[in-house]
Parts: C-alpha cells; sequence; structure tokens
C-alpha cells in the first residue's frame, strides 16, 4: 500500500477506535480511514509499504529506514500522522488479537506519540525503534538491548534506558547494556537483565547516573564502563550458559 498520514480527523477517528477498544476489545479494525481522502493524505513523493510480520523492533526500524532512505524522506521523526498511519496499519503487530480475537491497546502513547514529550515519545512502538536505530545507524547492532523485543512488548530493558535521551544516545552505554543483558546465541535478554536485582538493567541505569556526576559518559569507551561497573555486574558480564 502507498504510504500516507493521518490528518487530524484520521488521528481523531483513530483515538476513538483505540477508546472504543476499552468497551469492546473486538472491534473491528477501522482500514478505511488508511486511504480515504478524508482522514488521509497520501505522502510524496510515493512510498510503497509492505503488509509484513517483523520478528523484533530492530527488524521494523531496520525496515522502516531504509524504505524512508529510499525514498529520501529524511525528516519524519515528529510526524504525527505519519506514524499514527503506520501504527495503524500494522495493527496487528502493534495491538495483536488473542485467540478471542480481542486487543487490549494499552497507553495512546504507543500508538499515536506525543513527539514533544520525550518521556513518552520512545513509548511509541514504531517510532520510538526507528529513532533508537537511526541515532546508532552507523552500528544499530550496539542498540540491540533496547530493539531486540517484540514491537508490541517493549519490556523493562526498553523501559530502563529510552526514557532516558542521554543514555540511549549514547554508543558506549548501549554497548555495554547490549553486552551486559542480551545473549549473543538467543539474541534475547539474558535470565534476570528485567528484574529489580542487582546488576539488572534498572540498577545499571541507576549507576549510570550516579558515575555521570563524576565522570563525561560520553567521552568513556565501553570498555572503560564496564571496567568501573560494581561487582554486582559480575554475573551479567559473563557469556551466558
Amino acid at each position: 500500500m502507498k504510504l500516507h498520514r493521518l490528518n487530524k480527523t484520521g488521528i481523531e477517528l483513530f483515538s476513538y477506535f483505540l477508546d472504543a477498544l476499552e468497551n469492546d476489545p473486538t472491534q473491528t479494525l477501522p482500514k478505511s480511514i488508511l486511504e480515504d481522502s478524508t482522514t488521509s493524505e497520501l505522502i510524496t513523493p510515493i512510498v510503497e509499504v509492505e503488509q509484513r510480520i517483523f520478528d523484533n523492533r530492530f527488524n521494523a526500524a531496520e525496515y522502516f529506514d531504509g524504505v524512508f532512505s529510499k525514498a529520501g524522506l529524511s525528516v519524519v521523526d515528529r510526524d504525527i500522522g505519519l506514524w499514527s498511519w503506520l501504527t495503524l496499519f500494522y495493527l496487528d503487530e502493534t495491538c495483536p488479537p488473542n485467540k478471542g480475537k480481542e486487543r487490549f491497546p494499552g497507553h495512546r502513547a504507543r500508538y499515536i506519540p506525543e513527539v514533544d514529550n520525550f518521556r513518552l515519545y520512545y513509548r511509541h512502538l514504531l517510532a520510538g525503534p526507528y529513532r533508537i536505530y537511526k541515532a546508532h545507524r552507523q552500528n544499530p547492532q550496539r542498540a540491540f538491548a533496547t530493539l531486540c523485543q517484540p514491537i508490541d512488548k517493549p519490556g523493562d530493558i526498553v523501559e530502563s534506558f529510552a526514557s532516558r535521551q542521554e543514555l540511549i544516545t549514547n554508543p558506549a552505554i548501549m554497548e555495554v547494556a547490549t553486552q551486559l543483558y542480551i545473549d549473543p546465541k538467543t539474541k534475547l535478554p539474558k535470565r534476570g537483565a528485567q528484574t529489580k536485582n542487582a546488576g539488572a538493567a534498572r540498577r545499571l541505569v541507576d549507576i549510570l547516573n550516579q558515575f555521570d556526576v563524576t565522570w563525561d559518559l560520553y567521552a568513556m569507551l565501553s570498555k572503560e564502563i564496564l571496567e568501573v561497573l560494581p561487582e554486582e555486574f559480575g554475573k551479567f558480564k559473563a557469556p551466558a550458559i
């Protein structure tokens, strides 16, 4: 389908649909607003997007980055209508129905981006991973700790890091998070990484905030950060078994 953006009316109708799901989780997907000229407008130059299944946030971000780059769309981060349209177009990925064909969307910012509020914008299920991927485009794998999750289930590692711009955009910190918490074999978070226990992702964020008072974290290499981490992180430094 040709890529569109929802206009004000389209965003309002999408918002009403999300509200309606709270009372009736089996509400029919309002596909007509995707191409109706009264609810959307065509993106130019023309861009084709495919209906597909994404393995994780990384695959989705990689796909969108490729589509946008090929079309020469370099400034899309704050396009509320575009990301709302994409979220609706991929609703079976962003809000998949259960066996009873029910959808439970959760926080509105997951579907309609809050572009003026960084502490909410990162929660958008498609724009969030895209911005992380774009920030680390030279080596997006280093941010895999925040991109390995299913689109509709970002999880605690994403919540811990993506809400803090000074952390999520720091190459060394992203390398540290990926090295500590992602199993290189399964490409999934290691056991215990998403808990409140010692050495887990939340604890790393707390420690980094303390370090930031004394050190310039942007001037440090990932190995330097790893070397000064407290002993509690030792279990995550070791390769996963």
